[in-house]
């Protein structure tokens, strides 16, 4: 097992990083006129606020990565910054002009290609006729996925931190470099932007991170590796540990479609907009969703430990939890929203 120590340095500098462009990033954005406009059918906040907190946390991420990248991950690990850096600026464009989604889609696809042509893609399958096309589904779809769940104070930062801190632990207890210092990147960086993101935020990262953030969590899920576990158990891991976008996303999409409403149209739909309307403020909802996302990561982490068939026990045990869940963001759906 790698000692957690060596990474401490790459967890620093996005932290650091990231807390220190924040306020700069917020002024920026106030001067460019990039802000988030309050509108009563998708917003929970009632005043304008600055976005482009994302730059930070690219910002955050490029650089702690690029001080602390070994040689013999050099070229993985700038096809990912590559990816992350056409995200973070069709991410900015769009929350300055309000981009066409076919638009945000291509970039998405792109980004994702870059990486599997670098040998960066799920191998399920060892069939590279399914396996490429499962990794691009799902790049684009953890991607959006995230994005999406950008809908309240601290939510993404968040769950970034979170899922991340898991994904931490997890290489280094089967001591992945690559993995470690993804992750130990995105959980300094997100934890930094968290001070100024947590309700009441004074800014929001816009899709300039969250874009960033989606994609670069995909990237490690792929990347961690299990070499004591079968790959019937542990596939389970890094969807546990992502539950919440998966989880989220899946709901949003099925509820628009069963309304009759385009899957990017925008709504207080999400998961977190159902756990409001039971009588819970921001900051509650934020918390209750933070302790769902720690209660399926510490789920990963004993699977991976656990012997193989207890692990499907496990597993089988969870995806029980998740569907309990759904069905009960249906009935709140459909006995305290107006269907919108």
């Amino acid at each position: 097992m790698d000692t957690p120590l060596q990474y401490l340095p790459v967890l620093i500098v996005g932290f650091a990083t990231s807390l220190g462009l924040t306020p700069l990033s917020r002024s920026v954005a106030i001067w460019l006129g990039v802000v988030d406009k309050p509108t009563l059918a998708r917003k929970i906040h009632t005043d304008h606020k600055p976005l482009m907190g994302g730059l930070a946390i690219f910002v955050g991420v490029a650089l702690s990565l690029l001080l602390f990248s070994p040689p013999q991950h050099i070229a993985e690990l700038l096809a990912i910054l590559a990816g992350a850096t056409a995200l973070s600026i069709t991410g900015l464009l769009d929350d300055r002009f309000n981009l066409a989604w076919r638009i945000r889609l291509i970039v998405m696809v792109s980004a994702a290609l870059i990486v599997i042509l670098a040998g960066i893609q799920i191998r399920l399958f060892n069939s590279p006729l399914l396996d490429i096309p499962l990794t691009l589904i799902w790049i684009v779809a953890l991607t959006n996925a995230t994005n999406f769940l950008d809908n309240m104070d601290g939510l993404t930062a968040g769950l970034s931190a979170i899922a991340s801190g898991f994904f931490l632990l997890l290489a280094l207890m089967q001591g992945q470099i690559l993995v470690s210092l993804l992750a130990a990147a995105v959980f300094g960086s997100a934890f930094g932007f968290l001070a100024y993101n947590f309700n009441p935020a004074s800014t929001f990262m816009g899709d300039m991170g969250a874009l960033v953030l989606g994609y670069v969590l995909s990237i490690v899920a792929i990347k961690l590796q299990f070499a004591h576990q079968p790959l019937g158990v542990t596939w389970m891991i890094p969807v546990f540990v992502l539950f919440l976008p998966i989880f989220d996303i899946n709901l949003v999409v099925w509820t628009r479609l069963s309304e009759g409403r385009s899957p990017v149209e925008g709504g207080k739909d999400h998961t977190s907009h159902r756990i409001m309307v039971l009588g819970f403020n921001q900051r509650r909802t934020t918390l209750i969703l933070y302790g769902l996302c720690a209660f399926f990561g510490t789920l990963a982490v004993l699977i991976s430990a656990a012997a193989p068939e207890v692990g499907v026990r496990l597993g089988a045990a969870g995806f029980g939890l998740i569907a309990a869940l759904y069905v009960g963001m249906i009935w709140i759906r459909q006995r305290y929203q107006k269907k919108a």
